[in-house]
This record gives C-alpha cells, structure tokens and sequence, in this order.
C-alpha cells in the first residue's frame, strides 16, 4: 500500500504540473519532426523506406529516458519543500518509496509513448501488431525505464541541485542515443565505431523495437538475451537506488 501512496503521490504532482510532461517529450518530437525532413530523402539511398517508422524506436527509447530524467527532479523538488525529510523519517520500508517514485517514471514514461505514437500517424507510420509483439514491446519499455528510473533516482540523490543533475543527465543520455542505431543502421559506420555502438545494450532494444514496427518477424533467440540484460540491469539500478536513500537516512 505504500508503494502506491508514493506513486499516486508523484502523479498527483505530475498532472498538477502538466508542463514537465510537455517539456519532456517537445524535445523528441521535435526531433521527430526534423529528422523526418531532413533525412527522410537521402536515407532512402540506404535502403530505408520510412525513415519517420525508422528512427521512432530510438525516440521511443529516447522519450523513456527523458520522462525517468525528469522523475529525478522531483526529489529535490521534495528537499526544497521538506516532504523528502519527512518521507525519511516516516514508519514505511525505503523500498517502498524508491518503488513508488520508479513506478511513476513508468507509468509517465508509458503515458508519453503512447502521445509520441499517436503523433507519429501523422508521419504515416503505420502499426500492425500481433500480440506477442505488443507483449515484447511492452516489456522491453517497462525494463528499459524501469532501470533508467533507478539510476536516476540513484543520481539525483548523489548531486547538490537539479542544475548539475541537469547537465549529468545529458552527459549520460545523448552518447546512449546517438551512439546507437537510433538514427542510422549500423552497418554505414567505421569499425571502430559499430564495435561502440553494439556495445551499448539499448541498441539491441532498438533494434527488436524496430522490428516490431516495421512487421518484421522477431525470434526468441533474439529477444531472450536482451530481456536478460535488462532485467540484470534493473536490479542493479534498484540496488543502487536502495543504497543511496539509506545513505541519505544515515547522514
């Protein structure tokens, strides 16, 4: 029951202050919108047919990570106010309140998918899913924010002010999204640089993502491995969101 006091909590805040969804995901539709312009006539030479329905994974993924940067704001938005201390000191399991906190940057980060989905038609991206594919794709959203939740949760925690914490999270986001096959396949890259970005687990995300949308068949072989990752991940990111907010009781 506490975890859902804490997630009401946060959404509660989130719709009385609807603009931190707008600024959210302007950021990726705006991209979106110039990428699709720009780039849509000379990535057909590279085979790509769509290139709106080409790049929408990795802005999908690139929505999830801004909608968890911005959760990480609300705990200084508590520290200014004192309901953070009054959490700390309150009968309630820390697991608990970093639960809650995380679930609503998944649930914020579901409710922006699905604007940024329903905005895409209008690029002519067209959707046809089967319902493992809704399935995969779902899963694979809720890993991927679920972890990005954590670490922010984690990083907001270990900065002074929302400024630096700002900065940190563009440090971290933009090399994850534009080193990866977010924007352009992998295979027009130099070596070195394709060995970067296969190392970099979102871009396995990106990739099944993509498949699903495109009408692509997807294999377990695949899928499984990712899920894996992800799922590891996840319990590091809550591990170390657990470990900071016992930190900050200590101190």
């Amino acid at each position: 029951m506490i975890v859902f006091y804490i997630l009401w909590r946060n959404m509660k805040w989130r719709f009385q202050n609807p603009l931190s969804i707008l600024i959210t995901i302007s950021q990726p539709i705006l991209w979106l919108l110039l990428y699709s312009a720009v780039a849509n006539g000379t990535m057909q030479h590279t085979g790509i047919d769509h290139y709106p329905a080409y790049i929408l994974p990795g802005i999908i993924i690139l929505v999830t990570m801004a909608a968890c940067s911005s959760a990480g704001i609300i705990n200084f938005i508590m520290k200014s106010n004192g309901s953070f201390y009054r959490l700390l000191i309150a009968p309630m399991k820390r697991s608990a309140i970093v639960l809650g906190q995380m679930l609503e940057a998944v649930l914020c980060t579901f409710l922006e998918v699905l604007i940024l989905c329903s905005i895409s038609l209008l690029f002519g991206v067209s959707f046809s899913f089967s319902i493992i594919d809704i399935f995969v794709m779902i899963l694979l959203i809720f890993l991927t924010a679920f972890f990005m939740s954590g670490l922010t949760y984690t990083i907001s925690l270990l900065l002074p002010n929302e400024v630096i914490y700002e900065t940190m999270m563009n440090i971290i986001v933009l090399p994850i999204f534009f080193l990866s096959t977010a924007l352009f396949p992998v295979e027009n890259v130099s070596s070195l640089l394709k060995t970067v970005i296969n190392l970099n687990p979102f871009t396995h995300v990106i990739n099944v993502l993509r498949s699903i949308i495109l009408g692509e068949t997807i294999s377990l072989e695949v899928v499984l491995p990712i899920i894996a990752l992800l799922v590891f991940m996840c319990v590091c990111s809550l591990g170390l969101a657990l470990w900071r907010l016992n930190k900050e009781t200590a101190s």
